[in-house]
């Protein structure tokens, strides 16, 4: 009878959580993109207390989707691979640890993505659930692609103009970050651009989801929207 209630109870607190820790997850995101990620790239964060921020942004994450393995698995995964990265000073190896950054980026991006992208775009109601997980969607998009232009980075030292060489000190460059979501946008500074074809590729791919995100997630918000009001 007790092991039967511990369950019960555990998805009732995961129920009731479940949204504020949306919002929490989607503030986190943000303050690590951008605060903590221009004070890294200025000196004032060190690399090894970003990553260690990175994994607790993640912890949420873990929590919201602990009773999906398939979900809580690979975010496990990923806040392991980053804890490890700002743990160990690979001196043999510097650049160990970026790759290490770059991965757990690229896992908790991706999986992020594809669970929130089901729930936004999903059928059933607009409620303010479904609003911030399409903010939230659209942070992880750029997360995916900053792991992305990391791997681009370190394969290729002159894959971007204006980009400062990684190094063990960098969880993953500011300058990356502030490089994906200005492509995300479509804004195009240009003080960094992509020189190597896989990263002109990547930032292609990157700015057609910007543009494109915006309009459908409009369009299905609306239809979904449009269909709850006929069925009540």
């Amino acid at each position: 009878m007790a092991g039967q209630r511990m369950p019960k109870a555990f998805d009732r607190l995961h129920q009731r959580l479940s949204d504020p820790l949306l919002t929490v997850l989607t503030l986190l995101l943000s303050f690590l993109l951008f605060a903590l990620a221009p004070m890294q790239a200025a000196g004032l964060v060190t690399g090894q207390h970003f990553g260690y921020f990175f994994g607790l942004v993640l912890l949420p994450a873990g929590f919201l989707y602990s009773r999906n393995f398939l979900v809580a698995a690979p975010i496990g995964v990923a806040i392991a691979l980053v804890v490890t990265a700002a743990l160990l000073d690979f001196e043999r190896s510097p650049r160990t640890d970026l790759y290490l950054d770059s991965a757990a980026w690229l896992i908790a991006g991706l999986t992020l993505s594809a669970v929130v992208a089901r729930a936004v775009f999903g059928p059933g109601q607009i409620t303010y659930h479904r609003v911030v997980g399409a903010v939230l969607l659209y942070l992880t998009i750029g997360l995916t692609f900053v792991a992305l232009y990391g791997f681009a980075a370190l394969a290729t030292p002159m894959a971007f103009t204006n980009l400062p060489a990684l190094h063990g000190d960098f969880a993953l460059s500011g300058d990356l970050i502030y490089f994906s979501f200005v492509t995300l946008t479509t804004t195009g500074y240009g003080d960094i651009a992509p020189l190597h074809p896989y990263a002109r590729s990547l930032a292609n791919v990157e700015a057609i989801i910007g543009q494109i995100y915006p309009a459908t997630l409009l369009a299905r918000l609306v239809t979904l929207e449009l269909a709850h009001e006929r069925g009540s």
